[in-house]
């Protein structure tokens, strides 16, 4: 691979209609509504007028679905890598045993191939949950890379925020008492690194935040910003990304489905930020940055950003540390 330009990769997590109502507590999720057949298709048409090929981290319980299997298999397909983004998707996967862990990879990992063809090699926690017995799983199960740390300061803030407009119990609440991670979280390395296990090592590519303010700048954080001032999400974006040219960081872009999805689509999600806004409105911001994106990076898959880190003779390596599993300690007792 001939790399001209600064890398950067861009990923999808595609979460469904029933995995967000299912972390916001609301009634409905167990039948599994989908807009699998309405995002797919748009995320395809986008992505080849932009000549992109990305990562789809999708859920084992989607996979799982008749309903769902010819939408993912089209991104297959279309040449795009597939990535495992767990069976059940639980923002709590921390509070997991090792073997509750162990049986959910591998259940996603079967359902997944069956429904694409491509075993995954790379995982994102659902949530961002991440911890010491995730990564040791995924190295004993041959993952490449692990891609769900997210370096910023703004977690408690946005639990806060998730936590004022669900509906939940105090025990739904205990489950989620990590969800979008703790504040020293922002400490964390934005450029990829290797976590040292024993035995092993696993790469990590973060998601990528703000240089030095560790602000988000995932897509859907733009389009919320959008909302207010069109002009200021697309500046906010440019300083972003000469932001990463100037320090040198790999820039890993993330996008979510409700990118793709707006109020004229789904009523049910009203309660996620940014769904005031319509599809068409979305989609014209979507394509801006991603544009934006490809004129100043190389951009590749996450596995593709893992294996050019893994051939670095500098790169990082780090002791795995989270708080989250003082977390899980606590609530096994």
């Amino acid at each position: 691979m001939t790399i001209q330009k600064p890398i950067a990769s861009l990923s999808l997590d595609l979460d469904n209609q029933w995995s967000y109502m299912k972390t916001h507590g609301d009634q409905g999720w167990e039948s599994f509504p989908s807009y699998l057949d309405t995002v797919v298709p748009r995320v395809l048409s986008l992505l080849k007028e932009l000549n992109l090929t990305i990562t789809v981290f999708i859920v084992g319980q989607d996979a799982a679905l008749a309903k769902n299997q010819a939408a993912l298999k089209a991104l297959a397909e279309a040449g795009h890598e597939i990535g495992n983004h767990s069976f059940h998707h639980e923002p709590w996967l921390h509070l997991y045993s090792e073997q509750q862990i162990e049986d959910e990879l591998a259940r996603a990992e079967e359902h997944i191939e069956r429904a694409t063809g491509q075993k995954p090699r790379g995982f994102r926690g659902p949530g961002f949950s991440c911890s010491l017995s995730t990564l040791r799983v995924l190295a004993r199960r041959g993952y490449l890379y692990d891609a769900s740390t997210f370096p910023t300061f703004l977690g408690p803030l946005a639990r806060a925020y998730y936590f004022m407009t669900a509906k939940l119990s105090a025990e739904e609440r205990r489950q989620r008492q990590a969800l979008f991670g703790a504040l020293g979280e922002g400490w964390r390395p934005i450029n990829p690194y290797l976590w040292q296990l024993d035995p092993g090592g696993l790469i990590e590519i973060p998601v990528t935040t703000m240089p030095f303010l560790r602000f988000p700048i995932h897509v859907s954080y733009l389009i919320y910003l959008a909302l207010f001032s069109p002009a200021i999400a697309k500046l906010y974006f440019q300083i972003a990304f000469k932001s990463c040219l100037l320090t040198g960081t790999q820039l890993s872009l993330l996008l979510h489905p409700l990118d793709f999805l707006g109020c004229d689509d789904t009523r049910e999600l009203s309660f996620f930020p940014g769904m005031q806004m319509n599809s068409n409105q979305k989609l014209e911001i979507v394509a801006e940055v991603l544009n934006l994106l490809s004129s100043n990076f190389t951009v590749l898959t996450i596995e593709q950003h893992a294996s050019e880190a893994a051939k670095r003779t500098d790169l990082r390596k780090i002791k795995p540390r989270f708080s989250i599993d003082q977390i899980a300690l606590v609530s096994s007792r």
